[in-house]
């Protein structure tokens, strides 16, 4: 509503009513596809600079469902593309009305494939750098990157370009939501090994993990990658080897909340 009040104030409410239209054919491509896969969705919701699609999918969908999911957005801007072309060879809006949207279109495009979190661009950097890496070095990774970059990119801003106020005001909104992811890191990844105890994750592999019997539980979580079955592999100080499931190790976790007891205690404990 303020942005509505404040279009009508200084006579853009075109320019507004472009860009919400914009945004709400990209989210429509989000939510397409992960209705196409049945994801569980809470909401959708539309800002002036973009949109946010909730959902309760958290790293246990596959890999190739959530490139797919967060694409749809971008390739709705290939089809409003056609849709200006179609229009312009009919006549039916105003030219002034048509470079608008290109516009518009153009800079939503371009800004939403910057490699920053939670932008769709950052979203493909954290898939890619998932599918290699265990998923909390990923996370952590791909928001720490975010922050340099959003960092550089304001730095530039002042010293090479022209300011403007929203670029600016941009820049610190991707600043503060990655501080603000940061500071949530734990509880994300709490989040996926929860999916994984409760049988959410989607499994396409098997990746063994070693690691010394002294490691805590959490040290052998960070090793857990996205889509891999962990066999845990545990060497003890006189090079006995010894192997655990890793749904013991998340069982103990959560549900017997053995925190402060190491995976080779932990052996012992169960044998």
């Amino acid at each position: 509503m303020v942005f509505i009040a404040i279009a009508f104030i200084t006579g853009t409410f075109m320019e507004l009513t472009i860009i919400l239209a914009i945004v709400f054919i990209h989210e429509l491509g989000h939510y397409s596809m992960a209705q196409l896969f049945k994801w569980r969705i809470r909401g959708i919701m539309l800002w002036i600079f973009g949109g946010v699609m909730d959902t309760d999918e958290h790293g246990n969908r596959p890999i190739h469902e959530e490139v797919l999911v967060t694409i749809a957005g971008p390739f709705q801007h290939i089809v409003i593309y056609g849709i200006v072309f179609f229009v312009s060879s009919a006549n039916l809006l105003p030219s002034s009305v048509l470079e608008l949207i290109i516009y518009y279109n153009t800079a939503i495009f371009v800004f939403n494939l910057l490699p920053i979190w939670p932008l769709d661009g950052g979203k493909i950097l954290f898939l890619c750098l998932s599918s290699m890496l265990p998923y909390r070095k990923a996370y952590h990774s791909v928001i720490i990157f975010s922050i340099a970059l959003s960092i550089l990119l304001l730095i530039v801003q002042f010293l090479f370009l022209p300011f403007t106020l929203s670029a600016f005001l941009l820049m610190i909104f991707l600043c503060m939501e990655n501080r603000t992811e940061w500071k949530h890191r734990y509880f994300v990844f709490i989040r996926f090994l929860l999916n994984r105890y409760e049988g959410k994750s989607s499994i396409r592999g098997v990746r063994p993990i070693a690691v010394p019997a002294q490691s805590s539980l959490m040290q052998v979580f960070a090793l857990f990658k996205r889509g891999k079955k962990h066999p845990i592999y545990i060497t003890y100080p006189n090079n006995e080897r010894r192997s655990i499931d890793e749904n013991d190790c998340l069982r103990s976790y959560f549900h017997e909340k053995q925190y402060n007891k190491s995976v080779g205690e932990l052996v012992e404990h169960i044998t």
